[in-house]
């Protein structure tokens, strides 16, 4: 069993930033994905962010040129930076653990966060 805490969510202006972080705990596997998603209300959870234990990334569209996502094999966590915040971007903010598969999406054993909320608006 994998555990996920996030931090970092809060009330920015439009054009602000945040840092968004999340530890991971538990039975850990080394060859993982972590990922961040967003509520995306009214719909399935939208992925925003991933990265796999080599350093390999993907993003949304959306968050493309203003997020970063990275990570500390070591200390087991992953952040992502959100630069240029919009009022769009508010949303719940979730951290996501997956084994067994290349991307995020191929994984099996999958552990989520209970999440942060991001704020964006003046």
């Amino acid at each position: 069993q994998v555990q996920l805490v996030e931090s970092g969510g809060g009330l920015v202006q439009p054009g602000g930033s945040l840092r968004l972080s999340c530890v991971a705990s538990g039975n850990i596997v080394p060859a993982n994905v972590m990922a961040w998603y967003r509520r995306a209300h009214g719909e399935e959870r939208e992925l925003v962010a991933s990265i796999n234990n080599r350093g390999r990334t993907t993003y949304s569209d959306s968050a493309m040129g203003r997020f970063t996502i990275s990570r500390d094999n070591g200390k087991n966590m992953v952040d992502l930076q959100k630069n240029n915040l919009k009022p769009e971007d508010t949303d719940v903010y979730y951290c996501n653990y997956g084994a067994g598969g290349w991307t995020i999406e191929a994984t099996e054993d999958r552990a989520w966060g209970q999440g942060t909320q991001v704020n964006v608006y003046s």
